[in-house]
């Protein structure tokens, strides 16, 4: 089978198992990035990261990875199965060289791929290397295996110091004993999520737990609103204050309310600079930008520094270490802390951020909620679009006297309104979404730029 190029994106590299990728891709992947690793880095050795999730095919891709790595003459550290977040955790807190690991996130069980880190779990994204890995693995151009073989050695504990670690960053004691529901969607967070109610004082209802690379029970993306369904139903059934959802890898968290609803990101997000701006007052405070206004009027109310990014996890945690941000959140559900040991997606922390914080709510928390929820939000719609430059154009010439950015896309400001237009990394898509003061004004917006992007 030959390796379909296109698999390597912006972000990491992605697409069906016996399709567009196999075990040969994964054996060129290791090779590839060792020597890309190997020009970086300054040692006779580099220690490498592998972990991966539960998926049918990661295994055996694994296992040819491991291969190609040790063949390049770099050790392996294997972390076994374990989300992104503790993949992340284990690059950088016991500052191995980098690392990979074998996981396709929140896409279909037929999928896989992998996520790739320098030191410190710092990302390699689009721009600072999968490209150049594209090529080196495209013509097979590694150069000869190294005399001397890596050597793997497994990696006991992880997620157990983890944990121990994130837990240093509240005050059990202050926690009140929530009823917590919690669904991973038969993916990685339950590993995590299972070590960490061992510790927390909340009555823990769980579902669909057991970890299956076929998600059985529904889709592991919780940004699609059809998959937050049974949490918000069992939320209902048996009265819990709080329901917690988590993707297929791990790394992305959403919240659903008592009264069985969804809670904004963009809410999420505003509450959690007001938790970390405690910590560091005055910091630079990441969001990417997809509108959601709440969270910069939150920034700004407890004196941080808002900062716009562009979407994706790379993008983003590539600015939060450029700009010295302490905290960034992104509206698909990713929360990076940008903490001594690196900046990650650290969705353990978060979790425990806010059943702290909650617990120190003298109302339920849809209640207290309710004094955020002040904008009226378009949702994201996506247009297949012949040509996306000419969309650009027709919207900046009509939106000529907004506010207008193009830090990813467009965004424009108004007042009243205010809008992104992105297009897709891998479809002819253009992504609309569009916030505004007041329901009406969403709606005659929203209709008119949909009436541009699909004229």
């Amino acid at each position: 089978m030959k390796t379909n190029p296109n698999i390597f994106k912006a972000y990491d590299i992605r697409g069906i198992y016996g399709e567009d990728l196999d075990e040969d891709t994964a054996y060129k992947l290791g090779r590839a990035y060792v020597t890309i690793r190997q020009e970086e880095v300054d040692k006779e050795k580099l220690d490498i990261v592998v972990g991966a999730d539960m998926r049918i095919s990661s295994p055996q891709l694994k296992e040819a990875l491991m291969r190609g790595i040790t063949e390049s003459g770099a050790n392996v550290i294997d972390i076994g199965l374990a989300s992104t977040p503790t993949f992340y955790f284990a690059v950088a807190n016991y500052n191995y060289d980098g690392g990979i690991i074998v996981s396709a996130s929140h896409n279909p069980g037929e999928y896989n791929g992998f996520k790739l880190t320098r030191e410190r779990a710092i990302p390699i994204s689009g721009e600072t290397g999968i490209m150049q890995i594209r090529d080196l693995v495209m013509a097979d151009d590694f150069g000869p295996k190294a005399e001397t073989l890596g050597t793997i050695t497994t990696k006991e504990n992880v997620l157990q110091e983890q944990i121990a670690e994130n837990l240093e960053h509240v005050e059990l004691e202050q926690f009140k004993k929530l009823k917590i529901v919690v669904d991973p969607a038969n993916g990685m967070g339950a590993q995590y999520l299972e070590e960490l109610f061992k510790h927390i004082p909340a009555k823990l209802v769980k579902i669909n737990f057991k970890l299956d690379g076929n998600f059985p029970a529904h889709e592991a993306d919780p940004l699609k609103e059809e998959n937050m369904t049974q949490l918000q139903e069992k939320v209902l059934e048996v009265g819990a204050d709080l329901g917690i959802a988590t993707d297929g890898d791990g790394d992305r968290v959403f919240f659903v309310d008592n009264k069985g609803k969804t809670i904004n990101q963009a809410i999420i997000r505003g509450l959690l600079a007001k938790i970390f701006l405690r910590e560091k007052p005055g910091a630079k405070i990441g969001y990417d930008v997809r509108p959601g206004r709440i969270t910069i009027d939150l920034i700004k109310e407890n004196g941080g520094v808002p900062m716009v990014t562009r979407v994706g996890h790379s993008l983003i945690k590539e600015q939060v270490l450029r700009e010295n941000a302490y905290f960034a959140g992104e509206s698909s559900g990713h929360f990076y802390l940008n903490m001594p040991i690196g900046c990650f997606d650290v969705p353990t922390i978060v979790i425990l951020e806010l059943i702290q914080y909650f617990s120190e709510l003298d109302t339920d928390i849809a209640s207290y909620l309710k004094q955020y929820d002040k904008y009226y939000h378009s949702g994201e719609i996506n247009s297949v679009v012949k040509d996306v430059d000419d969309v650009f154009r027709r919207i900046e010439e009509k939106y000529s006297d907004g506010k207008i950015s193009k830090l990813d896309g467009i965004l424009v400001e108004y007042d009243d309104f205010w809008f992104n237009v992105r297009a897709s990394n891998t479809e002819p898509k253009m992504r609309l979404n569009l916030e505004a003061v007041d329901e009406e004004t969403m709606k005659e917006k929203r209709d008119e730029i949909l009436a541009i992007i699909n004229a």
